[in-house]
């Protein structure tokens, strides 16, 4: 989204030193920072002032600066109190250039499955409107504004993930974005160690719905009474959804089926029409993140076959829900090796539990789940890792725990013994790798599928 810096130091309350130039969008980052960027330098365990040259040599139209402008740098600089909270502002800007020209924003929120369904709704509502969404999981206060400054000049949506660490955070992001269409998929034992419990992670969430205008509209997962229990809370109209068969739910999945690939396959009943979809996104927990997708772009005026369309078109991100066939010099010393399921990009235990079902429900000889740590669970820490391996055993999964005893189940240190693991598993059996980003397990899976 392309402003003057006269626009932004009137806006941001800063003063603009040397001319007055377009930039196009905004970066934090020197390193990934495209040519005519804003460069905004964010202090924090480094000072990224430090970095201002680099982002002018890698083409940075002009800067933020909350310190006197760089000698010897030969930019635009825009002065300012400190530039976190202009960032911000910066963002508000945005906001308001996408409602100037009649376009809105999605803001999704919940313990699992924001982004899965911000790509869903992002190729759904692309099908008709140009769109554009979070990168990756930004999803913060800093990266919220930037994917709204980055949007472009005629975008019509803005798809944005809202995260949560404390309670306030969701309403300041909300307060930013001013989203039209708010959908929360879940409230789960993520985050707890900062939220409390259930009904504090559930009173975090819920600040998206009650940001939401009385224009807009809340998809709500009815199948999580927590969040079910939001709708009473906003002041606009609530869609439902459901993969359970809730009948207040107006959008619905009906004969849900698993392809040998774990793909799911269902019936989308809804009140713009009915009709089958096919996901290439991997595990049953899918078909949920599909419907609240369904139903935003459907109340936004996508048309149902596009939907339908546009739902069977978004593939896995890497680390999440990834069915692989590994390759030669996997198990039994050469050929072909086991299927994995690669789902390490985080954890927590529901996202655990779903790829446990996914993994039971293929035919496999063997069924073996490596589990790395589920961090930040408080109290709970315990007692939902034996949840967890009792549900394994039940399902007759073998568990081996990474470099962790708390699923009280056989246990391996470091990539070396689990690449090891993974080698002697056999050609007919199935592997989940599974654990949230500090355990690393996806350095196991490259190690081991590297081997010759």
């Amino acid at each position: 989204m392309r402003f003057t810096t006269s626009e932004l130091a009137g806006r941001l309350g800063g003063t603009l030193i040397g001319p007055d130039v377009t930039v196009d969008g905004a970066s934090i980052d020197s390193r990934s920072l495209v040519p005519g960027q804003l460069f905004v330098p964010i202090v924090a365990e480094r000072d990224g002032h430090s970095f201002v040259g680099a982002a002018v040599d890698a083409g940075a139209a002009a800067y933020l600066t909350a310190v006197e402008p760089h000698e010897g740098v030969r930019a635009t600089a825009v002065v300012v109190g400190d530039t976190a909270p202009a960032l911000l502002e910066a963002g508000r800007m945005a906001r308001d250039r996408i409602g100037d020209v009649g376009g809105g924003v999605v803001g999704i929120t919940g313990s699992v499955g924001k982004t899965t369904t911000k790509d869903l709704v992002r190729a759904c509502l692309a099908a008709a409107f140009p769109t554009a969404a979070s990168e990756r999981s930004y999803n913060n206060e800093l990266g919220l504004p930037l994917t709204l400054l980055n949007a472009a000049d005629d975008v019509r949506w803005v798809v944005l993930e809202m995260g949560a660490r404390g309670f306030g955070h969701i309403a300041q992001l909300a307060e930013v974005a001013r989203p039209d269409v708010g959908i929360v998929t879940s409230v789960a034992m993520a985050h707890v160690e900062y939220l409390g419990d259930l009904d504090g992670v559930a009173r975090a969430k819920s600040e998206l719905v009650a940001a939401l205008p009385g224009s807009g509209v809340a998809i709500l997962n009815f199948d999580d009474p927590r969040v079910a229990a939001m709708g009473s809370q906003c002041g606009s109209p609530v869609v439902g959804y459901s993969v359970a068969g809730v009948a207040e739910a107006e959008v619905r999945a009906e004969g849900v089926t698993l392809s040998d690939g774990l793909q799911p396959r269902f019936r989308l009943v809804t009140p713009w029409g009915e009709g089958d979809v096919d996901l290439s996104l991997a595990g049953v927990q899918q078909v949920s993140n599909a419907l609240a997708a369904a139903a935003a772009a459907l109340w936004c005026g996508v048309g149902f076959d596009a939907v339908v369309e546009a739902l069977g078109s978004v593939e896995a991100l890497a680390l999440r829900m990834e069915v692989r066939r590994a390759r030669a010099g996997g198990g039994d010393g050469g050929g072909v090796g086991p299927v994995l399921i690669v789902d390490c990009y985080n954890a927590n235990p529901v996202s655990t539990d779903a790829a446990l079902r996914s993994l039971a429900s293929m035919a496999a000889d063997r069924r073996v789940a490596l589990l790395g740590l589920m961090a930040e669970l408080g109290e709970v820490t315990d007692d939902e890792h034996r949840r967890v391996a009792a549900l394994a055993e039940e399902l007759g999964i073998e568990v081996v725990g990474y470099e962790t005893d708390l699923y009280g189940a056989a246990r391996v240190d470091g990539t070396e013994a689990a690449v090891a693991l993974l080698r002697g598993v056999g050609s007919g059996d199935a592997v989940l790798v599974k654990g949230s980003r500090v355990a690393r397990l996806e350095q196991v899976v490259q190690i081991y599928e590297a081997a010759e």
